[in-house]
């Protein structure tokens, strides 16, 4: 009965080739615009997991109480200097912020008028004493740069200060530093270098802890284009086009760079997008070249090809039609379609060829070749089907969105296999083979595989040892972050800021339903050794604030005058800087006068820089000016504003910073830091356990991770097993004997356990990505034991000869080669699934054409064997 169908449908192809090809054709044209019409794919690694799943449903508790904290882009604002990363990112996120087409928010978590005014209470005391200590040292130079901004006043800064020294009030060893500085400024300026000065590094305090950061944070959230397959590109452009327009750049001093959800998702797709061509080129090619070497007829080549396209266009549509959308797991029906597709047209191919060297009639040589192989194709297909739909019931989404539309898909390649295939060969009309189709001289292979089967099979059964030995040094890396390209902007500025325990983004986020539950969860996760710090809204309210409030306002007292003159003067003329500049290096060469020591001779240099500068051009005179004015302007309001600070109550908090922390109902965000080094996966385990044994409702990357990988190991196990159950029970049900479905499946195992002993080999860890592979191995494993299982059942000998070894071989060879083809591409993931295919099938090969035919051994051997028994 089931040989029949596939006969059937041949037999109406090959009698009527024309209808057959337009009835498919025009499915096929149908599904390739359904498919171009509704093409959608999800690269959001996070949602490859049920939501039903217990870290997911915290995840989306989490998610609805804070909602600004998802879906987010972070801009790394970094400067050659404190003030131009600070103006830097004043100036785009006010520029962003007033672009309501991308943006629904625009916040700056480390700075705006917040933290310039307050920051500075957040120090510990002898941090803010030292600050204002340094300040109140450089009033003396600070009051003529604030009364009058330009080179002209530094200039009298200097000779201000000058003056104490040559009246033998100070020595030039006090001042050494900025007339060191100035120098090093003004002659790199005057030799065309790129140069950038910065005051607040001039009056900074040597602990390392005060000194002014580099790179400001900008927290943008985007409006995304959830219809485009990289939803948030249209906002990056625009950050990207903002910063162009404000001359955010390196020539200007600043580097721009944008990570977080949503840039890190859009990367995702264009790396997987990077090298398509070259990687669809070099699949094609190998595929083509594997084809010719199978049936060395070009017209049989184009019609494998051609049917295995159209059977793809179907799978597509009907994979949009079942699931909606694809992700990065179920996208891989490609690579499992086109491997079974491939071999179901080889196989018949092969066979059709087989059949004309004693056929010269086509139409019956097909039919001859589909009788034939009617009952293994259609058994294959079942079994291969019932495998991938056996995931369909798992929390792994990814997975089991594959196994649906994989499941579907091993049908429409059978179906289009026995309708499409043989429609084009009629039209086609391949000549016959000139030589046998077949391997004549594996004649001594086959005699030693059955003379030697039991050391064969022993050998075997020794690398499935070792390789169960093995198994425990598997690793499994389901970090989504290891899946992407590290030299990506958004991967590698996200690699960059992980460097700093305090922006690690792998932190354990808790929702406390209370303020009197949160002070309890956070002085319990304090204590623990595996947390560095616990962050909530108290963490922005500062500790200690009387005494450094009173710090302050002393400093105020005096620094006030100076930082807020009554007059401002007005800009000078350029011959007023130059006669400025001479009379500073007149200054300086009277205060060095004939010393030897370091501070003397620095004050020379300077002189002879500022007559150089004097004589040099207007222009250059103007860009020093831009030099040094630009960053003094920046660092006199910073100061302006960190002497203004106020007490700080949680009233009195900005509201925007307080939606991020608490909600209208009382609930509270804790924000759990790792100890240690935050990228390295033994460590988060322990920070992931430790945390949720005080809170199990926690969630975050940590958490996550750990969850996932357990969900998918799980996934698997159910689905091998329920795999397992059902593919038995078809071939129970077919073939009537146990001994030949364990002959069946036995070489499966065998081959899923080297497969896997290679990885731990090779250091190759599984992952997200690479995971698919032993479905596909799966699939193709169950295929090709069947095809030799089944004709062993019909007495066939000497396998290796056959047609049917040439068919596998060369099937197993397109499907290796072809997505081998992968391992060129830019994603890590899509790259590891390449290596990990070619790994897998390489096994089934050598599964299928050596240990197979040795444990099926010669069937009138086992007929005797059994009649003694």
């Amino acid at each position: 009965m089931h040989r029949f169908l596939v006969t059937r449908l041949a037999g109406i192809s090959c009698r009527f080739p024309l209808p057959v090809l337009a009835f498919t054709l025009f499915l096929t044209l149908v599904s390739a615009y359904f498919a171009a019409s509704h093409f959608a794919i999800n690269t959001d690694t996070a949602t490859l997991i049920s939501p039903k799943v217990t870290y997911r449903v915290n995840e989306d508790r989490f998610a609805d109480a804070f909602p600004s904290t998802g879906g987010t882009t972070l801009i790394v604002v970094e400067g050659q200097t404190p003030e131009l990363a600070e103006s830097a990112a004043a100036r785009l996120s006010e520029k962003l912020g007033q672009d309501k087409k991308h943006f629904l928010t625009v916040t700056r978590p480390d700075g705006g008028e917040f933290f310039a005014r307050e920051g500075i209470l957040f120090g510990q005391l002898p941090d803010v004493q030292d600050t204002m200590q340094q300040l109140i040292s450089a009033q003396p130079f600070l009051g003529p740069l604030a009364s009058d901004p330009s080179l002209r006043g530094i200039n009298n800064a200097l000779n201000t200060m000058l003056m104490g020294v040559n009246r033998h009030m100070a020595n030039l060893d006090q001042i050494q530093t900025p007339i060191r500085s100035i120098d090093k400024a003004i002659r790199d300026q005057l030799s065309g270098k790129q140069t950038w000065f910065s005051w607040q590094l001039l009056f900074s305090s040597k602990n390392p802890a005060l000194k002014p950061p580099l790179k400001r944070l900008i927290l943008a959230q985007p409006v995304l284009d959830l219809s485009a397959l990289m939803p948030g590109i249209e906002a990056s452009n625009a950050i990207h086009k903002a910063a162009s327009d404000l001359k955010l750049d390196a020539d200007h001093g600043v580097d721009i760079r944008l990570t977080g959800s949503v840039p890190l998702a859009d990367e995702e797709f264009a790396s997987l997008a990077d090298k398509i061509w070259l990687v669809a080129g070099a699949m094609i090619g190998a595929m083509l070249i594997t084809l010719w070497l199978a049936v060395r007829s070009p017209s049989i080549v184009a019609a494998i090809m051609l049917t295995t396209i159209a059977g793809l266009i179907v799978t597509a549509a009907v994979g949009l039609i079942t699931v909606g959308r694809f992700n990065l797991i179920s996208v891989a029906f490609i690579p499992l379609f086109v491997g079974l597709g491939v071999d179901f047209g080889i196989q018949l191919s092969v066979r059709f060829l087989a059949e004309l060297e004693t056929e010269p009639n086509q139409p019956t040589a097909l039919l001859n070749a589909a009788n034939a192989l009617g009952h293994s194709l259609l058994l294959a297909a079942g079994a291969v089907c019932l495998g991938f739909l056996s995931f369909l019931p798992t929390a792994y989404i990814g997975i089991s969105e594959l196994g649906m539309i994989a499941g579907v898909g091993i049908l429409i390649a059978l179906f289009f296999s026995v309708t499409m295939l043989p429609a084009f060969l009629m039209l086609f009309r391949p000549r016959p083979p000139r030589h046998h189709v077949g391997w004549r001289n594996m004649a001594p292979v086959d005699h030693f595989l059955v003379k030697e089967r039991r050391w064969v099979i022993g050998s075997f059964l020794g690398l499935t040892l070792i390789s169960i030995i093995l198994l425990p040094w598997v690793q499994f890396d389901f970090n989504p972050l290891h899946l992407r390209n590290p030299k990506g902007e958004a991967m590698s500025t996200l690699l960059s800021l992980m460097k700093d325990p305090n922006q690690t983004p792998n932190t354990i986020d808790i929702v406390a339903p209370n303020s009197k539950t949160a002070e309890d969860w956070v002085k319990r996760l304090s204590k623990l050794p595996e947390v560095d710090q616990v962050v909530t809204i108290d963490s922005f309210v500062p500790t200690n604030q009387e005494p450094k409030l009173a710090v302050i306002s002393d400093a105020n007292m005096i620094l006030d005058p100076t930082v807020n003159p009554i007059e401002t003067q007005a800009a000078p003329s350029d011959e007023e800087v130059q006669l400025s500049l001479r009379q500073t290096a007149t200054s300086l060469r009277e205060a060095a006068g004939t010393s030897t020591q370091a501070s003397a001779s620095d004050a020379r240099s300077l002189a002879d820089s500022l007559d150089s500068l004097a004589r040099s051009s207007a222009a250059t005179r103007q860009a020093t000016n831009e030099m040094f004015c630009m960053p003094l302007a920046v660092m006199l309001d910073q100061m302006r504003a960190m002497l203004q600070a106020e007490a700080v109550t949680p009233e009195a908090l900005p509201q925007t910073l307080k939606e991020g922390w608490t909600t209208k109902d009382g609930r509270i965000r804790i924000e759990v830091f790792p100890s240690g080094d935050s990228n390295n996966n033994e460590n988060l385990i322990r920070f992931a356990k430790a945390v949720q044994k005080i809170v199990p409702t926690a969630s975050g990357m940590p958490i996550s991770t750990q969850a996932a990988a357990y969900t998918i190991a799980k996934a698997f196990i159910e689905a091998g097993i329920l795999a397992f159950i059902t593919v038995c029970l078809l071939l129970f049900i077919v073939l009537r004997n146990v001994r030949e479905v364990a002959f069946t499946l036995a070489p499966i195992i065998l081959s899923i356990f080297l497969t896997l002993a290679s990885c731990v080999i090779i250091d190759q860890p599984i992952n997200f990505a690479n995971i698919i592979a032993f479905p596909l191995l799966f699939g193709v494993g169950v295929a090709f034991h069947i095809y030799f299982v089944m004709a062993w059942r019909n007495g066939e000998r000497n396998l290796l000869q056959s047609s049917l070894a040439h068919a596998v071989f060369f099937s197993a060879m397109a499907t290796g080669t072809a997505f081998g083809s992968l391992w060129l591409s830019s994603h890590p993931g899509t790259a590891s699934m390449g290596k990990i295919l070619m790994i897998s099938l390489v096994w089934t090969l050598i599964c299928a054409l050596i240990f197979e035919p040795a444990l099926l051994g010669n069937k009138e051997n086992k007929a005797k064997e059994e009649g003694k028994a």
